[in-house]
């Protein structure tokens, strides 16, 4: 209870000292730019946006083509009896006379033919849709009804090669013709209801009409479309609503960045840290105000766009990530240029990591990895199972648990006002995790923490390559899993180095070494087995994590690998920790090469 009693005193006064901040700092500019922003809001939903109104200029020879073209504001459209002559100086971008279209040699010109194209298209569907036979002047209406199809990832484990099912020689038609009643002519749809489904098609090429059936905005149910409307079924638009989830996440991560930057370089925080309060409950009670405010936000977010609120529950383990990230950078980084610079590629990879799988959903199973997916499957009404969920979300409640752990193993003095380097400062925080009185047991606990940051490196990297070709895929995958793997590996090792005040013997990096292989081996053995069994089955799984049912290979690779790192790096030298992470790599990589060829099986 007192535990509790501290984290919410904590929680408070963090609460009552960002909203006096606020009072002093920041209402008063944030009201006026709010009324600002209404004034300019109300301004542009009376008379709309004109940033691009007379970006091209074109010349017509009459004025029935005028006529088309002069409804859209980006043309500026002059009538003049030849305006070739003119386009071909530059004076128009477009130029067209009769039947013939002329634009000229600039990018202007080139730009203005994409932008003719794309009204030219939407004028034939309002005339088109105006005609009295809607199915004379569409013909042809296509009924689209989506089949789920599983995408096999194992389909080329062991190298095997995908064929077609039937050769060239087996298309001939076989056996007795049988008589199909063909379909009826009526669609039985309602007229109104598809003309306006037509106003749909690719020929409006507002951004923001490719979003309204997401948003709800004027969204209209057509059952049957043309082929011109036709497209595949990827959740591009839902991948662009799921910004809205996202940005607020990371930016409340942010302030939350900024409050233990800012507590540091003031040392408003010092006092703090000389109470009878645990460093587990400073941290936690800073942090929960954080976490509240993500909450309100994602719930207010699904209110107005009236989602379930089972977007929420795949949204929780990214906002953990988020602020334990957070709190990492900010009680690491030395200035606040160092903060923005760590904070923006932090921002970059995270976003890539959700994002770039999520591309695949209801297509590839390597979609999984990302939380984003199950958000999209949500929005899309598809159903998910909790094994889905724990493998999309494990990882990233295993790393905030991770990097929570240690930061509040380092929220202390001479942590949080040291000015190492980043690196350095890394390798300190890490030797605080390795006890004196048992450094092998505690060096191969810390080894078995990495495993679920190494794991998120991994499949950040099996999605960036995984759709290249073989076999530069399977390589790129092969060398970079093997460097994470060693770097990682390196760091416990570099730690342990830090922690003892002699220099390493030849004992002490034997005994290293095996504590550190004996931790990874186990922690990646444990985290395949509950997590990752579905990516293990595939030729591009086992490149990354191989040999699962085996122990004792990995465990010599893991020794040998990081006794090679451990007498490159048993004297200070220069380049020779690179030197070692080098030959470390090559032996990595060469172990999965043969694994892979089946020559160890």
């Amino acid at each position: 209870m007192a535990v509790l009693h501290d984290i919410s005193t904590i929680a408070l006064w963090e609460i009552r000292g960002k909203t006096g901040l606020l009072d002093r700092r920041i209402i008063l500019p944030s009201i006026v730019l709010i009324i600002f922003l209404i004034i300019v809001s109300a301004l542009t939903s009376q008379s709309g946006l004109h940033l691009n109104d007379g970006l091209y200029k074109i010349g017509v020879s009459n004025l029935q083509t005028g006529l088309i073209f002069s409804g859209d504001p980006r043309f500026n459209v002059e009538i003049v009896p030849d305006p070739i002559p003119y386009a071909k100086n530059g004076y128009y971008d477009l130029a067209i006379s009769d039947n013939q279209v002329y634009a000229s040699d600039t990018l202007r010109g080139h730009a203005a033919v994409n932008t003719l194209l794309k009204v030219y298209e939407r004028y034939k569907n309002n005339y088109y849709s105006a005609e009295p036979d809607l199915f004379s002047a569409y013909p042809l209406w296509i009924d689209i009804q989506y089949v789920p199809s599983p995408v096999d990832f194992a389909a080329t484990q062991s190298g095997e090669a995908i064929r077609p099912r039937y050769s060239s020689r087996d298309i001939a038609p076989r056996g007795p013709v049988q008589q199909v009643t063909p379909p009826v002519s009526q669609i039985g749809r309602d007229i109104a209801r598809l003309r306006q489904g037509l106003a749909q098609s690719p020929g409006t090429d507002s951004p923001l009409n490719r979003y309204r059936s997401t948003l709800g905005a004027g969204a209209t149910e057509l059952n049957y479309i043309t082929p011109s409307q036709f497209s595949p079924p990827l959740p591009f638009d839902t991948i662009i609503l799921i910004f809205v989830f996202i940005f607020p996440l990371y930016f409340i991560s942010q302030f939350f960045m900024m409050t233990m930057m800012d507590e540091r370089i003031g040392r408003r925080g010092e006092p703090l840290l000389s109470t009878p309060v645990s460093p587990s409950a400073i941290v936690i009670g800073k942090a929960i105000p954080y976490f509240c405010l993500m909450l309100i936000c994602t719930i207010a977010i699904i209110a107005v766009l009236q989602d379930p609120l089972a977007v929420l529950f795949p949204l929780i383990p990214v906002m953990l990530f988020f602020l334990s990230t957070a709190l990492l950078i900010g009680i690491s980084a030395r200035s606040f240029k160092e903060l923005s610079f760590l904070s923006i590629f932090f921002s970059t990879i995270a976003t890539s990591y959700l994002f770039f799988p999520s591309i695949f959903a209801n297509v590839h199973v390597v979609s999984m990895i990302s939380p984003v997916t199950l958000v999209v499957l949500t929005l899309e009404k598809s159903a998910y199972s909790l094994n889905d969920y724990l493998f999309s979300t494990s990882l990233f409640y295993l790393a905030a648990l991770v990097i929570g752990l240690i930061c509040i193993r380092n929220y202390r003095e001479e942590q949080l006002f040291s000015q190492k380097k980043l690196f350095q400062k890394i390798i300190s925080f890490l030797s605080v995790l390795i006890a004196k009185d048992h450094p092998w047991l505690s060096l191969s606990f810390v080894t078995m923490l990495f495993i679920p940051l190494v794991f998120m490196i991994q499949l950040f990297i099996l999605v960036l390559f995984f759709n290249l070709p073989m076999p530069i895929s399977l390589v790129l995958i092969l060398i970079a899993a093997a460097f994470t793997e060693e770097v990682t590996k390196s760091l416990g090792l570099c730690a342990f180095k830090a922690s003892s005040t002699s220099q390493l013997s030849f004992r002490s990096i034997i005994l290293a070494s095996f504590a550190i292989a004996l931790g990874f081996l186990i922690g990646e053995k444990l985290l395949l087995f509950v997590t990752l069994s579905q990516i293990t089955e595939s030729v591009f799984g086992s490149v990354i994590f191989t040999s699962l049912g085996s122990l004792i290979y990995p465990f010599f690779l893991h020794f040998g690998c990081t006794m090679i790192v451990a007498l490159a790096i048993r004297k200070n030298g220069k380049f020779r920790y690179e030197i070692g992470i080098l030959i470390a790599t090559i032996v990595h990589c060469a172990y999965n090469a043969i694994l892979i060829r089946g020559w160890l099986t």
